[in-house]
């Protein structure tokens, strides 16, 4: 059953992950994978969120199988290394190997930054009153 509820998450995250990156992608351009930057970084910042308030220690108390349909299935479903790595390549084929670079760089510094915030944010709404 916790299987089943990992893959409707997955559904949902990967639907949300198609709405959010298309979105940004028309938006800005796709010169530079910008809507997956963006997607991970949400994801990133959202995972970090999640887990401070509902871990042990957090103020939601939740079942576990259901922080795992989160994090594992809608988060992961949502976020998108894999295709952060297939738009590297491409653009290292295309020769653009500062724009490859740049995408390396700017994708774990903020992701990074995101689940810090995320985790930051979740532990101050986690403390009472």
């Amino acid at each position: 059953m916790e299987t089943l509820w990992i893959a409707l998450g997955s559904a949902l995250g990967g639907a949300a992950r198609y709405a959010v990156s298309g979105l940004v992608a028309r938006s800005i351009g796709e010169t530079f994978p910008f809507g997956t930057l963006a997607v991970n970084v949400l994801g990133s910042f959202a995972i970090g969120l999640v887990a401070v308030l509902t871990g042990p220690d957090g103020p939601l108390l939740v079942d576990p199988r259901l922080r795992q349909a989160l994090t594992l299935g809608v988060l992961g479903g949502f976020t998108t290394f894999s295709s952060f790595s297939l738009q590297t390549l491409a653009l290292l084929q295309d020769g653009e190997w500062l724009l490859a670079a740049a995408n390396v760089a700017v994708s774990v510094v903020a992701c990074l930054l995101a689940v810090w915030a995320g985790w930051q944010l979740g532990l101050r709404l986690a403390q009472p009153g």
